[in-house]
């Protein structure tokens, strides 16, 4: 970091702590571990470190991973405490979820740096559209899909978060909402499975 302006660490400084507070917050009212904000600021942390670019994203995305692992733990016990996660829907997405998080981990250890950017951009991409521009009237069902689909929904939501440096709960509350489960449910079951993922992908990164 030799040669940063003082300045510059100062403000960098102030972003960090930020996006700390954020991840809280988004942890609390969304059941989301926050990553979107953290990669983001780490990618410029590690910038001014010095780490080089071809390993950049891969280090963002990891210790994302491990710092959303307390909000996310947090997040789903308080959740849980007022009985609003499924059950049911934690079990069915918990263990595809992790093979997903293992599918990208074991990416994270072969693929180029761009993968990651390209796989952050386009996904936050689809997420923030749906939130932006979404209607009641987009449904995907009126009722969650069978053993396959929802096997695969979690083996999906397991791999983009591990691409991406997320929970998950994002992904994981878009899905469930397009099939009409309402807003409370999914958050909360959505802050449940963002622990697995989390603790699985921290693990894996640090294998890869």
């Amino acid at each position: 970091m030799a040669g940063v302006p003082i300045a510059e660490l100062v403000w960098l400084a102030l972003a960090v702590m930020a996006a700390g507070v954020v991840t809280g917050l988004l942890a609390g009212l969304f059941g989301i571990g926050g990553g979107a904000v953290i990669v983001p600021v780490l990618f410029e942390v590690f910038r001014l470190l010095g780490v080089p670019e071809e390993v950049r994203m891969q280090l963002c995305v990891g210790t994302s991973l491990a710092i959303i692992v307390p909000t996310t733990v947090r997040s789903y016990r308080a959740h849980r405490a007022k009985g609003l996660v499924i059950q049911a829907v934690m079990r069915s997405w918990a263990v595809p979820a992790v093979i997903g998080v293992a599918a990208g981990s074991v990416t994270a250890a072969f693929a180029p740096a761009q993968v990651f950017k390209l796989a952050f951009v386009v996904i936050a991409g689809v997420i923030a559209a749906k939130l932006l521009a979404g209607r009641e009237t987009w449904v995907l069902g009126r009722s969650l899909p069978g053993s396959a689909g929802m096997t695969g929904y979690g083996f999906l939501v397991g791999l983009a978060s591990s691409l991406m440096g997320i929970s998950g709960g994002s992904l994981a509350t878009m899905t469930m909402t397009l099939y009409g489960v309402p807003i409370h449910n999914a958050v909360a079951t959505s802050a449940g499975l963002g622990v697995p993922i989390a603790i699985a992908g921290t693990i894996g990164y640090l294998i890869a």
